[in-house]
């Protein structure tokens, strides 16, 4: 069994790739070599690749696309490319034509999940609970949102937080819908609920996932941004999270079945808001999920009694099996 594992990627979410990446190649338990794609949309192979993980960042590679790599030599290939490029349904859809088995999640899903507005309106049509939105696209008048402060701006197609602003006042609006569409051309604005506690769930499997416990996220900054997500210490990740049994089964239940109405395969990671009223809101759906040290799509299986290595062979073989 031989895997090539693709890393890096566009600028918003490079770094995190590349430090996933490194979480994923100390554990798998199969033979993996290395593909990055460095920042300016070159890519980098064998050493090179190797020196850009430890580097932790790509600026600029050689090989133009495709790469001049054996793919018929490898059995699985495993994207974990974060955001535009990995996240969208483009590798996938190149390893598609490849006939390439790999991990996760198939294009359309994968392009459905990442695209924040797309995914609600499936999933509202559906009677899965989200967020109250509205989406703006660049070029066009931008009225004033329909929702008092405060209220999230987001792009529709980035993670890690990139682009995030929470708005607390009218007059900042037009600076969180400039940084939003800084990243994308189409942003979301989305109701803020107060007094939320932030949940999340893993999934494992193809349609039809089963899920780890339920963990809870928390912290001290104005929301769950990239720099919080991804420098230790600074949010707490308490596993599984102190709810009741009726509320973790009605998470567990709700992922499950958005997973299915989404045609995710591999894995996911979902995240919720449950409100002081006990209200539950599915705020994302994330594919490609991070494998940092800090990441809680590992911990969240380590968690419920399922080692980082085995997990990895498990995703490797729901590959095989798609």
């Amino acid at each position: 069994m031989r895997i090539l594992l693709i890393a890096g990627g566009p600028p918003g979410e490079h770094e995190v790739s590349l430090s996933s990446a490194r979480g994923v190649l100390a554990a798998m338990p199969h033979p993996t070599e290395l593909a990055v794609i460095a920042k300016d949309g070159l890519w980098l192979l064998g050493e090179d690749a190797r020196e850009a993980l430890v580097a932790g960042v790509a600026e600029h590679g050689t090989h133009r696309f495709p790469p001049d790599i054996p793919w018929q030599h490898y059995d699985v290939a495993f994207p974990l490319l974060h955001g535009p490029v990995g996240e969208d349904g483009v590798i996938q859809g190149f390893l598609e034509l490849l006939g390439l088995p790999y991990v996760g999640a198939g294009v359309t899903s994968s392009a459905l999940c990442m695209d924040k507005d797309l995914c609600k309106r499936v999933l509202h049509q559906a009677g899965i609970p989200v967020v109250p939105w509205v989406t703006f696209y660049k070029g066009e008048p931008t009225p004033e949102p329909p929702f008092k402060p405060p209220y999230f701006v987001k792009p529709a197609n980035t993670g890690s937080s990139v682009g995030i602003s929470k708005v607390r006042a009218d007059q900042d609006a037009h600076k969180a819908l400039a940084q939003a569409f800084a990243w994308d051309h189409k942003v979301l604005v989305e109701q803020g609920i107060e007094g939320v506690r932030e949940l999340e769930v893993a999934l494992l499997g193809n349609i039809h996932a089963r899920s780890s416990v339920v963990g809870e996220i928390t912290y001290q900054a104005e929301f769950y941004d990239y720099e919080t997500k991804y420098t230790p210490g600074r949010a707490q990740l308490h596993l599984p999270a102190s709810i009741s049994p009726e509320i973790a089964e009605r998470i567990q239940a709700t992922a499950i079945e958005a997973y299915r109405i989404l045609g995710v395969r591999g894995m996911a990671r979902v995240d919720f808001f449950l409100s002081g009223q006990g209200e539950l809101y599915l705020n994302e759906f994330n594919t490609i999920p991070g494998f940092t040290p800090t990441s809680m799509y590992p911990k969240l299986w380590q968690a419920s009694g399922l080692a980082y290595p085995e997990l990895l062979d498990q995703l490797v073989q729901l590959a095989l099996r798609a």
